[in-house]
């Protein structure tokens, strides 16, 4: 399938060449505009660099986060013949971490940039812990800054060696690493010649390459309803259609499926994109579904296959990252909203909170302060429709909003 579309989302700390090395993507992928560069080139001049300050390219917004204005996320897209793009770069502060688990909740990768001068520190661990528990599927480990340590393949390997060794208790299943000058444009989309010992890819071909056919789940079917179609015309009078995306498996008509809550069965009769009927509807498609019976359906149902359906439960358990300036206790109360529904549910347990620089559990929390993650139990006022968030990452999260304000104040998967 050609053009798919990646989300990745860059980590790193502060000064190890972040904003270079996206600078350093879109430049050399021919993807920046002639104004935008050479607007790049004449501020650089201006700073007296004999070099192009990639850098530039991404740090527009540099200039009001140094004014205190906290950028959450910035969303940069970018495309070349094989594959379309959208970086989520989030800043690495520990401060920000609410912000990371933002950019990282719909990405397929991770890119986590190591500066090679220092080798692993605080925030490899921290950034790594996160796309682990957001179960992103791919990490690419960039050990950047190569130039600066005259390309030496030894500083690149014991990178690598510690690297694996700390990562063997994570479950992400596939990690890549590439040595890189984002600065110098070394492996990053051209093919470096000051690192002759390094015979893997560059990073583009990485990105461009990576499996993310099998990242969405495709053996459970789920299909939560957004929205009711009864277009009220002559033309389409009993048209009666349930319009929302695959949320996982597949979907065709003729298949057997049931309805949850209620647990009514009947079959699919089509599948329809606009005036389109389609033979099949996988995820994340956006789809309208007609049943061949007429069953009470609204909007939070699920529709799924008879053997294989969610899990319905009034008691929720939940990694969550607590993301709001106001601490919160027991029996607080919240609206969840989890796919297209929306219940009211109670904080009734916290069960530890996580160190997420040495991956402690540390018991005995009484409260939750901003970018704490946590494990806790809800308690919601009707069954809610669920599988882990391990076995689908769109059945399997939570948002939680504060009644009084409608600020969503946690993000939550369920275990």
């Amino acid at each position: 399938m050609t053009n798919q579309l990646l989300r990745f989302t860059t980590a790193g700390s502060v000064d190890d060449g972040k904003s270079t090395l996206i600078g350093r993507l879109l430049y050399d992928s021919k993807s920046i505009f002639e104004d935008q560069l050479e607007a790049v080139e004449a501020s650089s001049a201006k700073k007296g660099f004999d070099y192009v300050d990639l850098s530039l390219l991404t740090d527009g917004l540099k200039s009001e986060r140094e004014q205190g204005i906290t950028i959450d996320v910035a969303y940069r897209y970018f495309a070349t013949p094989k594959r379309k793009f959208i970086i989520a770069d989030t800043p690495g502060h520990i401060q920000y971490t609410r912000n990371m688990v933002t950019g990282a909740s719909t990405a397929n990768l991770a890119l986590i940039l190591i500066d090679a001068r220092k080798g692993l520190v605080e925030q490899t661990f921290r950034h790594s812990f996160i796309a682990s528990l957001l179960k992103i599927p791919h990490i690419i480990v960039c050990v950047n800054k190569m130039d600066l340590v005259d390309y030496d393949e030894a500083v690149y390997e014991k990178i690598v060696e510690e690297y694996k060794g700390f990562s063997s208790r994570l479950e992400v299943s596939d990690i890549q690493f590439v040595p890189i000058s984002a600065l110098a444009g070394d492996n990053v989309v051209n093919r470096s010649e000051n690192m002759t010992w390094y015979e893997g890819a560059t990073l583009l071909h990485m990105l461009e390459s990576v499996h993310i056919e099998s990242d969405h789940n495709h053996i459970d079917s789920r299909f939560p309803v957004q929205y009711v179609v009864r277009p009220h015309s002559k033309e389409y009078h009993d048209f009666r259609g349930y319009a929302g995306r695959v949320a996982g498996g597949i979907f065709r008509p003729g298949d057997d499926v049931v309805v949850m809550p209620s647990g009514f069965s009947s079959k699919i009769k089509t599948i329809e994109f606009g005036n389109e009927k389609l033979e099949e509807a996988f995820a994340p498609m956006s789809v309208t579904i007609t049943l061949e019976d007429e069953i009470d359906i609204s909007r939070g149902d699920i529709i799924a296959k008879p053997n294989n359906h969610p899990k319905a439960d009034q008691d929720i358990d939940l990694m969550i990252c607590w993301m709001n300036q106001r601490p919160v206790n027991l029996n607080t109360k919240f609206y969840l909203r989890h796919t297209t529904r929306e219940v009211k549910a109670v904080l009734k347990e916290i069960q530890y909170k996580l160190d997420i620089n040495s991956l402690e559990k540390l018991d005995n929390a009484e409260q939750l302060q901003m970018n704490d993650i946590a494990r806790i139990k809800l308690r919601t006022a009707q069954p809610l429709l669920f599988d882990s968030y391990r076995k689908n990452r769109i059945t399997g999260s939570v948002i939680l909003v504060d009644e009084g304000t409608n600020e969503t104040v946690a993000a939550g998967m369920i275990v």
